[in-house]
């Protein structure tokens, strides 16, 4: 009895303040279980978190965009393939896309995610206009989620595309002539040819290109 006195005179505060500290989610639901006080401590530190990543953990989309829900304050959302396998598919970018923190989210990594299509992205991307950063490497999006992008991402600064093989020169160039702040896009292992890049740097010459060594060192145009 007197060990609950204890806890229950522990302030919110205080209580969510700690909990934040504790990065296992299995943790996290453990300590939610202890009683009502310790749920509601779980929850306010869930809304305080500034980042999220479920990198190494096998996540699932309900599980997912339970935690997302309740990240009030979130702004980075890592949700990248783990060694244990991921288990996010469109459904799951769905869920998140409801969250009211997307709206703020600056960076999004959804790197090797192989369970999801331009559906899901398309779903996602279009409600995060904050957005600066975006990981969509490994993954088979098309020109359609580029297109999603270039129009909902205005403040986009850097995209990477690692192995996106069904990406083109036409998705490519809708991406960079709307995002008027994009500074970097990684483009290795694309089926792009040389002369889109080329293109790219003519319509942003600022823009570094992804991986360096490309040889890009050409003279441009004279427009």
């Amino acid at each position: 009895m007197e060990q609950d006195a204890e806890i229950d005179r522990l302030p919110i505060d205080l209580l969510a303040h700690i909990l934040m500290m504790i990065t296992s989610f299995t943790d996290l639901a453990q300590a939610s279980g202890v009683c009502r006080k310790w749920k509601q401590g779980v929850k306010e530190a869930l809304a305080r978190r500034k980042t999220l990543s479920f990198a190494g953990y096998k996540m699932d989309d309900d599980s997912t965009a339970r935690l997302v829900r309740h990240a009030y304050s979130l702004k980075e959302l890592d949700i990248s393939r783990s060694r244990w396998g991921c288990q996010i598919t469109d459904d799951g970018l769905y869920q998140i896309s409801l969250a009211k923190c997307v709206s703020n989210l600056t960076s999004i990594s959804l790197w090797g995610i192989t369970g999801i299509t331009d559906k899901g992205v398309v779903q996602l991307i279009t409600r995060a206009n904050s957005l600066q950063h975006l990981n969509v490497g490994g993954t088979f999006i098309t020109d359609e989620s580029l297109s999603a992008i270039a129009d909902s991402c205005p403040r986009l600064k850097s995209i990477v595309l690692w192995s996106c093989r069904h990406v083109t020169e036409k998705g490519l160039i809708v991406l960079v002539s709307k995002c008027r702040k994009l500074e970097s896009i990684n483009v290795w292992g694309t089926r792009v040819p040389l002369d889109c890049f080329i293109g790219l740097l003519t319509i942003r010459p600022a823009l570094q290109i992804k991986p360096r060594g490309l040889p890009l060192n050409v003279m441009l145009p004279v427009v």
